[in-house]
């Protein structure tokens, strides 16, 4: 059986990550498989599809993930919620991994990750007719799952507090600092030059890198991830489909008046 011909990662991201490569996306929120399209073709090593904060739901992953995979770009999806039914259907339409937004504890982490492993070693529902089991022609990929890239997000004092325990987790690939939640929830809100924030990125990518796990944020630029990478950062998304649209459209309005203001100052000196 070929499994080349499948819009599934079979594992290719996760295994660069676990190699310590540096990789770079953008998240995916205005609910458009040709958004998604468009920061696959520009040359994103993967996707990053946005469920708690974007503008569609589950039936986003149906178009995104063969959309982007045209490309060989891989999609991660952020999950509204770590409940197992979420977890799970993202899973069966072909998702590369799952980032699990607003869990607190190494407990409830570990909750969450049984939702990525089947029975006995997890609780996901087992279904063969869908994408992840190529609709019922590859039913192989049942022993597969650990093809599946687990992100936790690191976003609150609590969270801060047992990260080293968080990234002793089996199952627990990428660590990723969410940095305006965690920013607030530690009292800076929106201050990323405050000591006690960044004493905090410090201490995820240095439990990282202890247990052999990747390390990421969002940044919202090109520049932001140059120098996290340089630090030692391996997961980065910059910015959004939508917040790099209206950044480049800002940019180039701003250039298209810029003579007007020119001449406006020319006129009254």
């Amino acid at each position: 059986m070929n499994l080349n011909r499948s819009p599934l990662d079979h594992g290719r991201l996760r295994s660069r990550l676990a190699a310590g490569e540096a990789t770079l996306g953008t998240f995916v929120g205005t609910a458009s498989p040709v958004s998604a399209e468009v920061c696959a073709a520009a040359g994103a090593d993967w996707l990053l599809l946005d469920l708690e904060h974007g503008a569609g739901g589950e039936e986003q992953v149906r178009t995104t993930v063969p959309a982007a995979a045209a490309y060989g770009v891989p999609t991660v999806v952020r999950v509204e919620s770590a409940e197992r039914i979420r977890i799970g259907r993202v899973l069966d339409l072909g998702a590369a991994g799952i980032m699990l937004p607003r869990l607190d504890t190494a407990a409830e982490v570990t909750a969450a990750l049984r939702h990525l492993r089947y029975p006995p070693a997890g609780d996901r529902g087992v279904a063969t007719y869908n994408r992840a089991c190529r609709f019922g022609l590859d039913a192989g990929a049942l022993d597969r799952e650990g093809e599946l890239l687990g992100v936790v997000q690191i976003e609150s004092a609590s969270s801060l507090a047992e990260v080293e325990a968080i990234a002793a987790l089996d199952g627990v690939d990428v660590l990723f600092v969410g940095p305006r939640d965690l920013s607030h929830d530690l009292g800076v809100p929106g201050d990323f030059t405050a000591p006690v924030y960044r004493e905090a990125l410090e201490r995820v990518r240095k439990a990282a890198a202890a247990h052999g796990k990747a390390c990421g944020l969002l940044v919202p630029d090109g520049a932001s991830a140059a120098a996290k990478r340089a630090e030692g950062w391996t997961f980065i998304g910059i910015g959004s489909d939508a917040t790099l649209l209206a950044a480049a459209l800002s940019a180039a309005l701003g250039e298209a008046w810029a003579q007007d203001s020119e001449d406006s100052q020319e006129a009254r000196s």
